[in-house]
């Protein structure tokens, strides 16, 4: 039987808040991109994240439990898959202006919808692929192909998207005996590893690549970050701590195909933050793609209603 309705409305509201949050991990690494290296700014950020997620099980019933899991393994693949995805979005977001990014970055609830159902055998009726295919179109759009669009960074993109969904998948598979915190705990504990690893071997500078290219922005040298500046680094640390929690949250709870479309939030949040900080406006283009994907999100919403509604009509009370 599936989840109750109370369930999925928590991890739509989950979702959507996720989404926002995450939104400001975003504005704060684009403004971080011109000046220091992304590893620095990943183990800044994870410290501040598993603090977090530390903090979140000190107050649970499960306490510091949650730390031990049977399932390393597990882990290992998912902090793996997690670990590219954030390496090629963001080096593809150093490069791209803030909405462009995002919204290629948005094939990846579509992979999440398109793998819920061929991977783990959810329900997606044909109406909910055809607001699936009204969202990737207005990623078409957005993303632009004829003016030149698909480039480098966008593929690096693309790539993201994808080991993103295939994350999200992981953890619907890994949600029966690990939480949101343990989840959330080593991944920070991968992002620590691997960011302390890069800063060892290229924090002084060595591997620096010329300004503009794609690597530039993965082997800068690290320098000491003036007062000016933490309030991006806080910023990071606290979105993907508290969004990714969150997001974790909605996707063990409820069926990735309803939860996949609210993560399209980020894509106003997106065209928001690139209006009031970068100061980049969208022409009539990007506002069809925006009204599409938001579109596509809406109708999914409504459908999933319906068809709730219908369930718990037809369904004997002792099934529910």
């Amino acid at each position: 039987m599936n989840a109750h309705p109370k369930s999925n409305a928590s991890g739509i509201l989950l979702a959507l808040g996720g989404g926002v949050i995450l939104s400001m991990n975003d504005l704060a690494i684009k403004a971080l991109s011109g000046a220091y290296a992304l590893h620095q700014i990943i183990l800044i950020r994870a410290f501040i994240g598993i603090s977090l997620a530390l903090a979140l099980m000190w107050i649970s019933k499960a306490g510091f439990r949650q730390i031990l899991t049977r399932r390393p393994g597990a882990h290992l693949i998912r902090v793996t898959i997690v670990m590219v995805s954030n390496i090629t979005y963001f080096v593809g977001l150093s490069l791209m202006p803030l909405a462009d990014a995002v919204a290629v970055a948005f094939v990846a609830p579509l992979f999440v919808t398109m793998m819920s159902a061929l991977i783990l055998g959810e329900q997606v009726g044909p109406r909910r692929w055809a607001a699936v295919a009204m969202g990737l179109l207005g990623v078409v759009i957005m993303t632009r192909p004829g003016q030149g669009m698909i480039q480098p960074a966008a593929i690096l993109v693309l790539i993201s998207a994808f080991c993103y969904a295939s994350s999200h998948m992981m953890t619907r598979r890994m949600r029966d005996t690990e939480s949101a915190a343990t989840l959330s705990f080593y991944v920070q504990v991968g992002f620590i590893l691997v960011s302390s690893t890069f800063g060892i071997l290229t924090g002084d500078g060595q591997m620096a690549q010329a300004p503009g290219t794609t690597w530039e922005f993965l082997f800068r040298p690290w320098i000491l970050p003036p007062v000016a500046d933490w309030w991006a680094f806080v910023a990071t640390g606290l979105a993907v701590g508290i969004g990714g929690l969150m997001m974790s949250q909605a996707y063990r709870t409820t069926e990735a195909a309803l939860v996949a479309p609210f993560e399209y939030v980020g894509m106003p949040m997106a065209i928001f933050w690139g209006v009031a900080v970068f100061g980049t406006w969208p022409d009539q283009t990007a506002w069809a793609g925006i009204a599409l994907i938001c579109g596509a999100g809406l109708y999914t919403l409504w459908r999933e209603t319906v068809r709730r509604k219908v369930e718990d009509v037809a369904a004997p009370s002792g099934d529910l």
